[in-house]
């Protein structure tokens, strides 16, 4: 059905060949997986039985038909025989899902009778009943690629190419498109698809393809996924060590020589007494603790201090280690202070100056805290009394 024969494919601005002299043939009724990472020549295959690019070197011999002898104006009639089911569904956005799938058998020439009744059925197949007249934006992603699948079988081709079908899509979706394409694949059309989904390969166990760099490194019939192949294998080196090898999770790094510290100019230790009962109490140290070289302060120069009285004499003692005491810091001696100017004499307040106060004419005495002008107001308001008095007697009333 699908043979190629030392097949190599070079794109143009590259270094290496996509596909470097492969040798390959698929039976009819088959279901293939091409595994293998991104760039490893997996849709360069595709492309190549579909006749969308042309080998640079080898042959290809699809349905019994030499690729390279096949000219460009016999092309789509060879394409009829495949069906094509990409990763981003590729759905005219504008069309119904039963238009989108009409228009495969448009295409080709089908009579309206003949489409009218394979479109309803391949839809049922792919389990979209009821959802011929929604548009692409309606339905769900496993729903488009469901479309697209569809659209892809609905000619009954002999060879149905995969790129990817599932890559968009959820694992719970996944499984249904499987599930469709194991369906097409039991009617008889040979199926080639290329994936690299682990768990899809693991559980179909189908015929395996690996491919790496642009060579085919596996070929099984009943395979998993593999995704332990494509790992290089450890290469012991001249020195010892191996390149390529997943280090212990308990091994340390090495410490390079010049990063190690620098050992202390003198041994750390302290010198003891010796001990005449092991379980008495221990004896203290009586020398000094030496440990590794410290970065010293910068020193800062102190005053002098004021010379000390010799003290009395001692009687003499074991060694004791001594501990030079820095000098005492003594304080700056204030700077003298220019003596307060002399206060400036307060200028002379005159004395109050009494004011008499004369005597109401009543002869009334008044309180103490009326003023001279309460005086003259009290005496006012008498007089005009007495006048009304006057006033208020006689015809003049």
């Amino acid at each position: 059905m699908i043979r190629f024969e030392h097949v190599s494919k070079q794109y143009a601005g590259t270094a290496r060949p996509a596909l470097n002299g492969i040798n390959l043939e698929v039976l009819r009724g088959e279901f293939v997986f091409l595994v293998g990472a991104s760039g490893s020549g997996k849709s360069s295959c595709l492309r190549l039985i579909l006749k969308e690019e042309r080998p640079t070197k080898g042959a290809i011999h699809v349905l019994g038909q030499d690729l390279g002898t096949i000219s460009s104006r016999k092309v789509p009639y060879f394409r009829r025989n495949i069906g094509v089911v990409f990763q981003d569904f590729r759905l005219l956005p504008n069309k119904t899902v039963f238009q989108n799938v009409a228009f495969t058998l448009q295409v080709i020439g089908k009579s309206r009778g003949f489409i009218q009744e394979a479109v309803p059925d391949v839809l049922a197949m792919v389990g979209l009943d009821g959802k011929a007249q929604r548009l692409p934006h309606e339905l769900s992603g496993g729903e488009q690629q469901r479309v697209a699948i569809a659209r892809a079988v609905v000619n009954k081709p002999q060879i149905l190419l995969a790129d990817e079908p599932t890559g968009n899509l959820d694992p719970a979706t996944s499984a249904g498109i499987m599930s469709v394409l194991a369906q097409i694949n039991a009617g008889g059309t040979t199926v080639l698809m290329a994936t690299h989904e682990a768990a899809i390969v693991d559980q179909m166990k189908q015929r395996v393809i690996e491919l790496v760099g642009g060579q085919i490194v596996r070929d099984e019939r009943h395979g998993g996924y593999g995704v332990t192949s494509a790992i290089p294998l450890p290469r012991p080196t001249a020195d010892g060590l191996v390149t390529g090898a997943v280090p212990a999770p308990h091994a340390a790094a090495p410490v390079p020589a010049a990063a190690a510290a620098p050992a202390p100019s003198e041994p750390m230790t302290r010198p003891h007494a010796p001990v005449a009962n092991p379980t008495g109490p221990v004896p203290v140290g009586t020398g000094p603790v030496q440990g590794a070289p410290a970065e010293q302060a910068p020193a800062y120069q102190q005053a002098p201090s004021s010379p000390q009285a010799p003290s009395s004499p001692q009687a003499p003692s074991s060694p004791q280690p001594v501990y030079q005491q820095p000098p005492a810091y003594q304080p700056p001696a204030p700077a003298q202070e220019a003596p307060a100017p002399a206060p400036a004499p307060a200028p002379a307040v005159p004395a109050p100056v009494p004011v008499a106060v004369p005597a109401s004419a009543g002869g009334e005495d008044l309180p103490d805290h009326l003023n001279f002008t309460a005086n003259l107001d009290l005496s006012g308001l008498r007089d005009a009394s007495d006048r009304d008095g006057e006033q208020n007697v006689g015809p003049t009333k």
